[in-house]
């Protein structure tokens, strides 16, 4: 009942008025891979590989009483998730 009632009231859309809208975007190419960007995630690796290496020898040494593996795998867990994201990108 209502948009039967706008329709009377309100003016009349012009016959071009569809052909401002975008009907369709269709990308052809990806963006190119960013040399400094995979230099930062090698970068962080390896930073990883340290922290990993360093957590493990200090509860070991100091005989802290949980598994180093809490702190080791949530970190490459997420390292590994930020990688995919940038690897898999569309």
């Amino acid at each position: 009942m209502f948009p039967n009632l706008f329709h009377h009231i309100s003016p009349q859309t012009p016959p071009d008025y569809e052909a401002g809208f975008v009907k369709e975007v269709e990308v052809t190419h990806r963006q190119p891979r960013s040399l400094r960007l995979e230099r930062l995630l090698i970068a962080g690796w390896i930073l990883i590989a340290i922290k990993s290496v360093a957590v493990v020898w200090a509860v070991q040494h100091y005989h802290v009483p949980f598994s180093p593996l809490w702190v080791i795998v949530p970190t490459v867990a997420f390292a590994s998730l930020c990688t995919g994201v940038y690897c898999w990108r569309r």
